[in-house]
């Protein structure tokens, strides 16, 4: 597969914070991919391309929730910051929690940016407009042709 096509993996519960995402990202006619994994322990599956997503293209960026079943964010990202296959892709945590604590492990961990999820529908939406702006259109991800 094409570096230009690899996805965007959104690790995410929340079917309504989902949907938002998806929305805003039409209404940016996003082009590349999108990958959905609701469980901690499903996005490592896909991270680490084993049972059913093997072969899978591995993502260009993770926008990753923290509070999720089974392994949670905290521990997805530990586990891709210490594993040199997959280190080097951008994670982004887009969480409910503002707590210092959780901004500062994350961090600590490799996180590559981390947002909150604020609760009015127009400010989630100009942080997912801010986000794709920034990771899909300044930064340049490994692989990627110069913009």
């Amino acid at each position: 597969m094409a570096n230009a096509l690899r996805p965007l993996l959104i690790v995410e519960d929340s079917d309504e914070d989902y949907d938002i995402a998806l929305w805003v990202l039409r209404r940016l006619e996003f082009t590349r991919p999108v990958v959905r994994c609701t469980t901690g322990d499903d996005a490592l599956e896909f991270l680490f391309q084993r049972g059913c997503y093997h072969g899978s293209p591995r993502p260009a960026l993770v926008v990753l929730d923290l509070n999720l079943p089974g392994a949670d964010g905290r521990h997805v990202l530990s586990s891709v910051k210490a594993d040199a296959r997959v280190r080097t892709i951008p994670v982004v945590i887009l969480s409910t929690s503002s707590n210092p604590r959780d901004v500062e492990e994350c961090y600590h961990a490799g996180a590559s940016s981390y947002l909150t999820k604020p609760v009015d529908f127009e400010r989630i939406q100009e942080v997912w407009r801010t986000l794709v702006a920034y990771w899909f259109g300044a930064a340049l991800l490994l692989g990627d042709e110069p913009k």
